[in-house]
This record gives structure tokens, sequence and C-alpha cells, in this order.
């Protein structure tokens, strides 16, 4: 039987007439780590907050280990929760050594001496901190001062561990780097996670599975792969790289699903809830790299004409700016430069081409 650590439902949250949460149910397991990803003011920090015990719910219940930690009527502080949050901005003591602000939990719990300088050697050397203990936070590095702060977390083994955008505050490099060793670190350890991110590659890293929040409700909890490969929403096919958006005509709907761009019939399919009628207005969604340039039309279907506009350099490859026949706007990825001007066509996977309900954002 699944030991679950954590469990919401029914969660709602409101700030005066702003509904910040509503109706969101999920659990997590002993061991799991959990990415929440959703873009600002989608209600993941609220959602954290409410774990963590710094707010009150309005509406359903949140319990730890089965027991009801937060509802309407009941709100059990923080300290009393079994869990620890890292932050942001790391939230080091800066009048203490590293090693005093990795004991601090151990020694408010008054933990034995010799325990304390047992556990804090293990997260040292886990987290590369060695030789740094007598060191103050300032004197440390961003990527060290986190580590820092995860150590500290640690140390006390809490049921959760909250993570919020803990690696916002870092360059791309220590960022790519932090995320893998976390996901190592806690793997190894057992560590239930729960973690707010606004960045998908940080999720991906990281996640057993992802929650995918949109306007305070979520829109797709599934494995990484599951929601990249078929996002159950056009905004979660947005979040997960699905930049090119044109709008179309529905030609036929089902599995495999046709809609018809600037008179071309392009092939897709529709990972939403069913309900898509045959004469509705739809979105087509793609990912640049999902988009072959041939400069030359073939026998092949879901080809696409466009008109190029500009290509940029990105390192490896260039990222060309185009144009549908009928004026939409559109970009894919090509090894070679495109001239501006140049004509063509775009062939796009239909596995890789989202059908949803035309919306207005």
């Amino acid at each position: 039987m699944t030991n679950t650590i954590l469990e919401v439902k029914r969660l709602g949250k409101s700030f005066g007439s702003h509904t910040a949460l509503r109706d969101i149910n999920f659990s997590v397991s002993q061991g799991e780590i959990i990415s929440v990803l959703g873009p600002s003011g989608c209600g993941k920090s609220t959602l954290l907050q409410l774990i963590a015990g710094l707010q009150q719910p309005d509406e359903g219940e949140i319990r730890l280990r089965g027991a009801t930690v937060a509802s309407v009527s009941r709100l059990v502080p923080p300290e009393k929760r079994g869990i620890n949050m890292v932050f942001q901005d790391y939230a080091l003591w800066p009048h203490m050594t590293i090693y005093d602000n990795i004991a601090y939990g151990l020694r408010r719990q008054k933990a034995a001496a010799a325990a304390i300088r047992e556990q804090i050697a293990e997260l040292v050397a886990l987290l590369h901190l060695e030789g740094l203990e007598d060191r103050l936070p300032p004197q440390l590095s961003g990527g060290q001062q986190q580590r820092v702060a995860i150590a500290r977390a640690l140390a006390t083994k809490p049921d959760l561990l909250l993570l919020d955008e803990p690696l916002s505050n870092l360059d791309m490099r220590l960022r790519i780097e932090m995320r893998s060793e976390m996901a190592y670190l806690f793997r190894q350890l057992g560590t239930t996670v729960f973690h707010v991110t606004h960045d998908p590659d940080e999720a991906f890293a990281m996640a057993d599975r992802l929650m995918i929040m949109r306007a305070g409700a979520v829109d797709q909890i599934d494995r990484p792969q599951i929601c990249y490969d078929r996002p159950a929403t056009l905004s979660a096919a947005m979040l997960l790289g699905a930049g090119n958006r044109l709008k179309s005509k529905l030609v036929r709907e089902g599995e495999p699903t046709t809609v018809r761009i600037a008179g071309q019939e392009i092939v897709g399919t529709s990972p939403g809830p069913p309900g898509v009628q045959r004469t509705d207005l739809v979105d087509l969604l793609f990912r640049p790299d999902s988009a072959e340039w041939r400069s030359v039309p073939t026998a092949s279907a879901n080809q696409l004409p466009v008109h190029v506009l500009h290509s940029v350099f990105e390192g490896k490859r260039w990222r060309v700016l185009a144009k549908t026949s009928d004026g939409q706007p559109i970009s894919f990825l090509h090894d070679e430069y495109l001239d501006a001007g140049e004509e063509g066509n775009l062939h796009i996977s239909a596995s890789d081409a989202f059908v949803y309900p035309q919306q207005s954002a």
C-alpha cells in the first residue's frame, strides 16, 4: 500500500474578490517529487503557503500523514507540521557560521551534540560543503548558499520538503548543475518534495510528476513525459514549449484530428477533453523543433507553405521567424541560415501538432 505523505482535498482560497485557488485535489506519496509549474499569478505560491501553514484555506483540507493540519476550522502551526522549506533567497542567518545554520533546527529539537555532529558531517559531504563549515553565508557563492539552505532543511529529516523557486537567483550554469544535483540527492535520501517553479526545464529535471496550474486550478497532473507528449490544455501546451499557435478550421475530429490552415490540411492530435465539434474554430499548437523546413515541396502530408522573415543564430541552430500565407506568425529551428523572403514548406509532425478549442488568449 502506498504511504501517502500529503493529501489536498477540495482546497480553495480567496483574497477579497480574487479567487487564488479553487477545487485543488492531489496527493503526494513518500519519496515522491512533485513539481508545480505555472505562470506568475496562477496560485503556485498560495498553494505552497497553505501547505506550509502560512495561510488558512477557505475551503477543503490539507492532511499530512493522514492527520488534518489545515481546514476552515483548523490550522496547525508551521513548526508542528514536520515540514521544512527552502526559499529562493536562501534565508540563512547571516551572523551564524555554516555549521550553526545547518545545526539550527537540530538544536531547537534538543538533539544530542554527537548526533548533531554526525548529521552535519553527512550532509556537508553529500552537498559538497567540506571546508566551509566555519564561514559565514556572505562569504559563500550563491550556489554554496543554496546548498547550505538545503542541508539545513534536510537536517531534521522532515516528512515533507517544500521548495519555493529554489534556483531562481542562480545563473544559468549553476541552475543546470544544481537541479541535477538536487534531483539525485533527494532520490538518494528518499526525501518527499513539493517543488514550485516557473521553469519547465527545472521541473522536468526533478519531478516524478508534474502539476500544471493555471488561474488557480490544476490543468494537468501526470508524469513529465505524458504532460510533454499530450498536454491536456492549450495553456499547458504553451507552457511546455508549444509556442506556435495557428488559428485553424476543424475538418475532421477524433484521433487523428484534421484541421485546415491557409487552405492546407494538417493532421494532428487532440490531447484535451473531447467536445470539439465539426464547425468549431480551433487552435493548432506545435513546438519550433517539431517542424522541418523543406525548400522543395514533397508528396508527404502535413506541409504548410511559409515565407521567411528573419533568422537568429542560437548556438547550435538557427531560429527562423516566418509567416503562413494567411499572415500568421510562426517559428522553427533549422541547421542553416535562411534569407528573408525565402519561400518553402514546413513539415509538421502529426504526433506533435496539438489541437484545442479556439481561445481568445
